[in-house]
């Protein structure tokens, strides 16, 4: 009798302690993909880094900052107009889209979620975001280039602002969401209105994953060609004006690239190696901006 009834607690123990040897060798072997995944995540974005960087330095000297791209087949010149072009086109984006973009998530979150209304926006940013770039440029187009009779600034800036909404509407839903209910509960308790809990609360609780994402926004559009071709098109002068054709950097890598000319090819590497540059210190900057203002 002995027997049989330790043989049952023990059969009962290995039942118990099966499950949990289960979950430590899923645990074990998930935790071994996530780590392989991360360093192949690694090696390939090391590579590409890499090769930009050894093909870009070659020509990578304070004067192509200032000086404009050259014609084909001349030896001399730099991507100065190019980089011009790209920030002011990013920042006509940026006053586009990322206003718009964090009221529509403000909107999603704390207003409008369940309705149908807010339902068709979440819809009509996920599909958004899924629509080919050139798409947007022929859109653009075909409402703003022929609108106004020339390719511009401006229609550059718009192309780009329509690619950078939903990434910024989604960034910001999900950087509202993650905020604890609580939060907003003490807001309310102390006496403040619903605006007020937004605004000062809500938002800045947020802050950190909204700039992440308008970053993010920011290095899709940087590196986009197809809708610039279409809209700003490319110029071989300095800034002109918000309705004149308009250099970009992702222009200049798509023409340089596929010319053969030596010095355009080592050109758009330059091009190149500066953009990931420029994403790369925007990227910082902005945490440094959100680490000061948590101090």
């Amino acid at each position: 009798m002995a027997d049989s009834t330790t043989l049952s607690t023990s059969r009962l123990g290995g039942l118990a302690r099966s499950p949990k040897a289960s979950r430590n060798v899923i645990g074990a072997v998930l935790t071994t993909l996530t780590i392989l995944c991360l360093v192949i995540t690694f090696v390939f974005l090391s590579a590409v880094v890499f090769y930009v960087v050894s093909k870009g330095l070659e020509l990578l000297r304070p004067n192509v900052f200032f000086e404009l791209t050259p014609p084909a087949g001349v030896s001399a010149g730099g991507i100065g107009n190019a980089i011009q072009g790209t920030l002011i086109m990013l920042g006509i984006a940026s006053l586009i889209s990322i206003p718009i973009g964090v009221l529509a998530s403000v909107y999603l979150v704390e207003f409008g979620s369940g309705g149908r209304f807010g339902y068709a926006v979440r819809f009509g940013a996920n599909v958004l975001s899924g629509v080919p770039s050139i798409v947007v440029g022929i859109f653009v187009y075909g409402i703003l280039v022929l609108t106004l009779g020339t390719f511009s600034a401006v229609s550059g800036g718009v192309a780009l602002a329509i690619l950078m909404l939903p990434v910024v509407i989604r960034a910001t839903e999900e950087a509202l969401i993650l905020v604890p209910d609580g939060v907003r509960q003490a807001a309310v308790a102390l006496g403040a209105t619903r605006f007020q809990t937004v605004v000062q609360v809500v938002l800045p609780a947020a802050l950190p994953a909204i700039v992440t994402g308008v970053i993010l926004a920011l290095a899709r559009a940087s590196g986009e060609a197809a809708p610039l071709l279409f809209t700003a098109l490319f110029s071989q002068y300095w800034f002109q004006g918000l309705f004149k054709p308009t250099a970009s950097l992702a222009v200049l890598i798509y023409n340089y690239a596929i010319i053969p000319f030596d010095y355009q090819q080592k050109l758009a590497w330059t091009g190149a190696l500066v953009l990931i540059t420029l994403v790369i210190l925007a990227s910082i900057f902005a945490r440094l901006i959100i680490r000061q203002r948590k101090m």
